[in-house]
């Protein structure tokens, strides 16, 4: 099974801001070698958490959503609980460093 692909399609802003519980939205590109290598890792950090919704955007020039968050580096995960961040990971080395991420959110999950 190939990794599912950053998605085109983003929502705007204000309906980030207006979703309801925990969220990771994790920005990157589907041509980008370190978001492809950083997949493990994350895909078996999420996996400890099935209900969490997570959204895959793709970034880069004239994409609107990462640039409201700053991101500047890919892979970046950004961890929201009721539309607010909560804490970030750019680039992550490893599965622990996005659990510890996660871990704002674990009481909802």
């Amino acid at each position: 099974m190939s990794p599912t692909r950053y998605s085109e399609e983003q929502p705007s802003r204000a309906e980030v801001d207006a979703l309801t519980g925990p969220t990771v939205i994790e920005f990157g590109a589907n041509w980008c070698g370190i978001c492809a290598a950083a997949q493990p890792a994350i895909t078996q950090a999420l996996a400890a958490h099935p209900a969490l919704r997570h959204l895959k955007v793709e970034d880069g020039r004239g994409r609107p959503l990462g640039r409201s968050f700053g991101v500047k580096l890919w892979p970046t995960l950004v961890m929201l609980r009721d539309g607010r961040e909560v804490a970030r990971v750019v680039r992550p080395a490893g599965v622990a460093e996005i659990a510890e991420a996660l871990a704002p959110l674990s009481g909802e999950l």
